[in-house]
This record gives C-alpha cells, sequence and structure tokens, in this order.
C-alpha cells in the first residue's frame, strides 16, 4: 500500500485557485457602491447599496494565468507580489554572501557557548521582539528576512527548524492579533469605522500580553520536549538534512571570529536595524529595503576581500536557494486575482452582514469575529480587510448597543489568528518554505495554540461588551 503523501505548498496553492475559481460559476455575486473616504485614502464599501451583478466565471485560462497575474497585481492594501518576491531574492543573495564568509557560522557557535544551558530564554526575548513589530507596525513581509537568520541559531542550541518558523511566525502574528498602534490593521480600520484608534486600546493590550504568553509557554514546552528527545520532533525526518542545509559546513573544532568576520557581523546587524527603521520611521517599502541588502551584500564582499567572480557566485547560489519561496509568493496572490476577478469578495461581505441582525450584545460581537475570521482567510491583508468590512459592519453594532471600537478589534484579533495558519498569506507559506516546514505538519503544531487563543479572544471580546471595556 503506497502510504499518502501531504501535497506541496504549491499543489495547495494551486488547487485553492481552482476552488476559488469554480465558486464564481455557481454563486450569486453582487457589488457595493464606493465613495472616497478621506482620513484613509481609499474607497470603501456603502452600507444598504449590495446589488446583484453579473457573474464573470474564472475558466481555465484564468486558472493558468492566476499565479502569473498574481506576481503583477497591485494590490490596494499591500505590496505587488513581484516586490516582495524580488526582495526575497536578493536576501538570499546577500545572506549567501555573508554565509560564504563564514562569519555567522563561527559567530553562531561563539552565541552557544556563552549560552549553555540558557538557549531556551532566547524564546521569549525574540517572540517579544517580533511581536513588538507586529503589534507597532503590522510587520509580516519584512520577517521573511530573519528566518535565514534565526534556523541556523535555534537548530545550532538543539531545538528544530520547526522552533524557529514558530518564534518569528507566531511572534509577528500575535502582535498583529493584539495591534495597538499598528497604522495597517488598528488605525485604518478604526478610521473607517468612524472611532478614534485609541479606543479599545487596554483590551488590546489585554489580549496581546495574555495571547503573547500563551504562545511563548507553547514554543518553550514544545522547544524544550525536542531538545531532550529530537525523535518528539515533528519534523524529525528532516533532522539531518535541515542540519546540513541550515549549518555551514566546517569542523566542529573551537574558532574564533577575526576582526574582518565581526566587522562583517556589525554590517549585518546594523542592515536589519536600518531596514526596521527604515519601515516603520522612514516609510520605506520593498524597494529601498531591496536596495538597502544589495548595498550590504557589496560591502560585505569588499570587507572580505571575496572578488568580483566570487561576490555574484555565492550571491546567485544565495538567491536560488530563496526562489521557492519566492514563486510560492506569487502563486498565492494569484488566489485572490481569482477572487477579485469573480466578485467574490463583497459577495462574501454581503452575507456577514445579514448574519449579524437580530443578535444579543454578546452574541454580535462573536458571531462579529468569525465573520472577520472567514473573511480573513479570503482577504488576507490586514488593510484590505480593514477597508472593505468595517464601514459595512461597524455600524450595525450601533443597532445592538456594542461600541464600534470593539467591532474592530474583533476585525483585527480574528485577521491575526487567521494569518498564522492562512495559506492565502504569502508569509505564511514562504515563512514555512524557507524552513522547510510541510503545512500540514505547521496545522497539527498550531491547532491546539489555535483553540487557546480563540477561547483567550471570545472572552475578552465578550468582558468588553458586558463591561464596556
Amino acid at each position: 500500500m503506497t502510504k499518502f503523501k501531504f501535497p506541496s505548498a504549491f499543489t495547495i496553492l494551486f488547487a485553492l485557485i481552482a476552488i476559488m475559481a469554480a465558486l464564481t460559476w455557481v454563486m450569486p455575486v453582487g457589488q457595493y457602491d464606493r465613495v472616497h473616504n478621506e482620513l484613509i485614502d481609499r474607497d470603501v464599501p456603502v452600507p444598504g447599496s449590495f446589488k446583484s451583478i453579473e457573474s464573470n466565471p474564472q475558466g481555465v485560462e484564468d486558472i493558468l494565468l492566476a499565479p502569473i497575474n498574481g506576481f503583477y497585481d497591485i494590490d490596494s492594501y499591500a505590496a505587488a507580489a513581484i516586490d516582495v518576491a524580488l526582495f526575497v531574492l536578493i536576501i538570499g543573495g546577500f545572506l549567501g554572501v555573508v554565509n560564504k564568509t563564514r562569519a555567522i557560522d563561527v559567530g553562531i557557535k561563539g552565541i552557544m557557548v556563552t549560552l549553555q544551558g540558557r538557549e531556551k530564554w532566547m524564546i521569549p526575548i525574540l517572540m517579544l521582539l517580533f511581536a513588538t513589530g507586529g503589534t507597532v507596525y503590522g510587520m509580516a513581509e519584512e520577517s521573511l528576512a530573519f528566518y535565514a537568520i534565526l534556523l541556523p541559531v535555534i537548530i545550532r542550541a538543539g531545538y528544530d527548524s520547526l522552533t524557529a518558523v514558530a518564534i518569528i511566525m507566531l511572534g509577528c502574528a500575535m502582535g498583529t492579533l493584539g495591534s495597538t498602534i499598528n497604522p495597517f490593521a488598528t488605525v485604518i480600520a478604526s478610521n473607517a469605522a468612524g472611532v478614534p484608534f485609541t479606543d479599545g486600546i487596554l483590551l488590546r493590550v489585554a489580549i496581546l500580553g495574555i495571547g503573547w504568553m500563551i504562545c511563548v509557554v507553547y514554543v518553550m514546552r514544545y522547544a524544550e520536549k525536542v531538545k531532550n528527545d529530537p525523535s518528539c520532533s515533528l519534523v524529525a525526518y528532516m533532522k539531518e538534512d535541515n542540519e546540513k542545509h541550515f549549518i555551514a559546513s566546517g569542523d566542529d573544532n573551537e574558532e574564533v571570529l577575526s576582526g574582518r568576520q565581526k566587522l562583517i557581523l556589525l554590517v549585518f546587524g546594523l542592515s536589519f536595524v536600518i531596514m526596521i527603521w527604515g519601515v516603520s520611521v522612514a516609510g520605506w517599502w520593498m524597494a529601498r529595503m531591496s536596495a538597502l541588502f544589495i548595498v550590504a551584500a557589496i560591502v560585505v564582499g569588499l570587507i572580505d576581500r571575496l572578488g568580483e567572480e566570487k561576490f555574484i557566485e555565492s550571491f546567485l547560489e544565495g538567491a536560488r536557494d530563496l526562489l521557492g519561496v519566492a514563486l510560492i509568493i506569487g502563486v498565492a496572490r494569484g488566489i485572490v486575482v481569482i477572487m477579485d476577478a469573480g466578485h467574490l469578495s463583497d459577495t462574501i461581505l454581503h452575507f456577514a452582514e445579514g448574519a449579524v441582525s437580530g443578535l444579543s450584545a454578546v452574541g454580535f460581537i462573536n458571531v462579529m469575529y468569525w465573520l472577520e475570521v472567514v473573511m480573513s482567510f479570503f482577504v488576507p491583508s490586514s488593510s484590505g480587510l480593514a477597508v472593505l468590512s468595517m464601514p459595512i459592519m461597524a455600524p450595525l453594532a450601533d443597532f445592538v448597543g456594542v461600541s464600534r471600537d470593539l467591532v474592530v478589534t474583533a476585525f483585527q484579533s480574528a485577521n491575526g489568528l487567521v494569518n498564522m495558519i492562512n495559506p492565502t498569506f504569502a508569509v505564511v507559506m514562504g515563512g514555512l518554505a524557507i524552513g522547510r516546514v510541510r503545512y500540514d505538519i505547521w496545522l497539527r503544531f498550531t491547532w491546539p495554540l489555535l483553540l487557546m487563543l480563540t477561547i483567550l479572544i471570545m472572552g475578552m471580546l465578550s468582558l468588553g461588551v458586558l463591561f464596556n471595556l
């Protein structure tokens, strides 16, 4: 009997494209009228304006073109996939050049010696940093740059690649779930809902703090179990292969960082500090971040005196390692392309609008949360979903005596939770591809955590209604 093998990320995404295309043939579709919202500088749907329109069924040609169009589709609320894919390739090239110098490998060995017996404390510290990025500016695509750095560190510490992926992905997603001042989720959603973004901030801080602790304990327990017994790892079958892939070759003799390698590590760390500053303060996006890492790669090459030929070879080899990740990003966006062309997004929103009528206050906010969960699968962009759903869903809260800021909290909590596992979210599929973690394994790892976080969120939203938090 042939043992079932879970399909690859590419197969899953192509299947979802085909399913979305099939829905365009059977679902009656419609569209809302739009008006321009000056506060968020976006066209938003008008409540009560939904009307049926002629369907636009997506055929075989549309399905085949969707992954290609996914690269070029200019989403009104997020970077084009081609920009993100190019950024990933350049990050790969930069890491290829740095790895050629062996500065990271030697530096990691030194860190492991320093942290002997205390490696587990890396987990809460790193998850706090990633959660901070999530809650402050919605760290997502930028997190892809950190996988290749963290994976060898975590594997050297005696954990597995799944632990490294969880630290980054759950850390960022928890920060977005508990957004406080995130302009791409909380601020846009609040403006679209017609309330100050500071309304409801204490409840969001509570969700963020408690949720972060739950995530940290969950990841630390798994990591400790793996360290004590590597066979407990959900990716144990990849252990030797991952060690060869993520840890640079070389003997295990004690090595000391040379002056040149120390300078390279300084440039390496400074590059990421500049990237975070550029995104959060100077308004940088993919083009400038990509240019930053091209410059950083050249500087590293000059410091190590690689020469033109070795530099180009190392850069291309590093980019080649992340080519699959870059392709996945475009294919994932292809799902959204099919949905938009088939007018599915507004139709799903209209169904959600009708689902909350006639409910009690507590029932309303919890059903609202689940509706946003469903819509987050189809619209993974936090700012995109905020612009689409808040102008319709937030005014409905007035009829049941629920504060509109609670609808904003329900939206961002749902979106953050779904984007921990959402196959239509390129950051999830890209991160798993870099970490070499199968999607089914990621689901198996995260489902108990998702259940705990869902109970937390629904409980906090209910308390928010009952005590007007």
